[in-house]
């Protein structure tokens, strides 16, 4: 079976890669790494005012530093 490679990221809308999901479900919403991060090691993460850096290891291995 031939892999298929996720959906290119929509830089005006992010959230379009994302499986959305009812209210008051208690699956969370999946998302694809390389739509993430888009070809680069690292991306800031914004939440509640404060930046985290979601960095790519190159073994695979994903990093989350405030």
């Amino acid at each position: 079976m031939k892999a298929t490679s996720p959906p290119p990221c929509n830089q005006s809308n992010p959230s379009a890669t994302r499986t959305r999901q009812p209210a008051g479900s208690q699956t969370p919403a999946s998302l694809h790494s390389a739509s993430l991060f888009n070809g680069h090691q690292s991306v800031l993460i914004e939440h509640n005012g404060v930046s985290y850096r979601l960095q790519a290891t190159k073994f695979g291995k994903l990093i989350l530093t405030k």
